[in-house]
C-alpha cells in the first residue's frame, strides 16, 4: 500500500530538501480534520441555542401550510441549488413511517432554468417560475451563503406578494436578504467561512423537515 501511495503522491514521502515526512503530512491533515469537526459541532449548538426557537416557530408555521393543502417550492445557486434539490427529497421521500409531501426544487429542470436565464434574465430564474406555479398557502424556502443573490431576492418578493410562507437560510450577517421585508423566517448561520455556513445550514433544513413533517401528521 505504501509503495502504491508514494508512486501517486511522492512529495508525501520524500523528506529531502526540507521535504516533511509523509507522517508529518498524515498528522496535520487528521489535526485539520479533527479542528473542522470541532468547529461545525460548535457551530451547529450555536445555531440551537440562539436560533431554536425561530426553528420551532418556522416548523410549526410549515406545518400549517402543509395541512392547508401548501407545496414546497426550494431554490438556490450553485451549492445551495444541490441543498434545495436535497430539502426537498427529504418531504418527497421521507424516512419510512412518514407521509410524503409535496415539494419542488426550483433548478430541477435544465430546460427551464436555461430558457429563463437565456430569455428574461437570470434574476428573474426563481420568481417567474413561483408566479406560474405559487399559491398562497405554498411555502418558498431559499438558501444562500451570502444573502446577496439577486435571484432570491425577486423570489422572495415575488412569493411574499403571493401569500406564501417564505424561508431564508443564509450565512454570516444574512447580507441583502436580511435587508427584506418579505422573509418570514430568516436563518443566519453565524460564520464566514461557506464551508461552515453549508455544513450548518443542512442541519437547519433538515431539523425544520423534520418538525414540519411531524407537524403536518
Amino acid at each position: 500500500m505504501t509503495d502504491a501511495m508514494s508512486s501517486l503522491y511522492p512529495f508525501l514521502y520524500d523528506a529531502e530538501d526540507g521535504g516533511r515526512s509523509a507522517d508529518a503530512v498524515l498528522d496535520e491533515v487528521r489535526r485539520s480534520t479533527v479542528d473542522k469537526a470541532r468547529e461545525i459541532m460548535a457551530l451547529r449548538r450555536r445555531v440551537h441555542r440562539e436560533q431554536g426557537a425561530l426553528l420551532a416557530a418556522c416548523g410549526a408555521a410549515m406545518a400549517e401550510r402543509f395541512s392547508r393543502g401548501g407545496r414546497l417550492f426550494c431554490f438556490g445557486n450553485g451549492g445551495s441549488s444541490t441543498d434545495a434539490a436535497d430539502l426537498a427529497t427529504q418531504f418527497l421521500d421521507p424516512p419510512q413511517g412518514r407521509t410524503p409531501l409535496p415539494a419542488f426544487a426550483l433548478t430541477a429542470e435544465a430546460a427551464v432554468v436555461t430558457a429563463l436565464s437565456n430569455d428574461v434574465g437570470f434574476d428573474l430564474v426563481f420568481s417567474r417560475q413561483l408566479a406560474a406555479f405559487g399559491r398562497k398557502d405554498d411555502l418558498a424556502v431559499g438558501l444562500s451563503t451570502s444573502g446577496n443573490s439577486a435571484n432570491l431576492l425577486t423570489a422572495f418578493d415575488q412569493a411574499h406578494r403571493i401569500g406564501m410562507l417564505t424561508i431564508g437560510i443564509t450565512g454570516d450577517g444574512g447580507g441583502r436578504m436580511a435587508e427584506l421585508d418579505s422573509i418570514d423566517y430568516l436563518f443566519r448561520v453565524p460564520s464566514s467561512s461557506v464551508h461552515r455556513v453549508q455544513e450548518a445550514q443542512t442541519t437547519i433544513y433538515h431539523v425544520l423537515a423534520e418538525l414540519a413533517a411531524e407537524g403536518a401528521r
